[in-house]
């Protein structure tokens, strides 16, 4: 599994924006800067939708001024159900919605459980600080919590 100090994998997330379907590797785009990288086992579940990506989607202002370049979720679901849930959720630019669709991504960062035939294998929910490519901090949840991804405790976590 990713640690702290280690440089964030290189790999293959998609996008569905104004352009259309983008491919975006995670080693370029969190290679300078400092940003948040964010997982939720799937869009439009209960927890993912009415508390963790909207944690992070009000307190997108206060991730900016504590010096956050960026806030990217991903799930493991395809780049179309991102931009839908983004949209249902009023997410806006506050967030960039990430589709791991084949779970590979997350599968590289040693972050994935299986679901079984409730979604098959998906992404950990976690939260993660990343720094010119290095991971800074790294919260992962315990099975069935939701605590120490919240965008609270990571701000709490930033802010020392």
């Amino acid at each position: 599994m990713i640690k702290v100090n280690d440089r964030i994998a290189a790999g293959n997330l998609t996008a569905l924006g104004e352009l259309g379907l983008q491919n975006l590797n995670p080693a370029e785009l969190f290679a300078n800067g400092k940003h948040i990288l964010f997982a939720v086992p799937g869009a439009f579940t209960p927890t993912c939708s009415e508390k963790h990506l909207p944690g992070f989607v009000a307190h997108a202002a206060d991730f900016k001024a504590a010096g956050i370049d960026s806030i990217s979720c991903a799930a493991t679901n395809d780049a179309f159900v991102m931009k839908a849930w983004g949209q249902a959720l009023n997410v806006n630019d506050s967030v960039r919605l990430l589709s791991d669709g084949d779970c590979s991504y997350h599968q590289t960062l040693g972050l994935t459980k299986e679901t079984g035939s409730f979604g098959g294998l998906r992404a950990e929910r976690y939260a993660m600080v990343i720094d010119n490519g290095v991971v800074t901090h790294l919260f992962v949840e315990d099975e069935k919590s939701f605590g120490v991804s919240s965008a609270e405790h990571v701000l709490a976590a930033l802010k020392g």
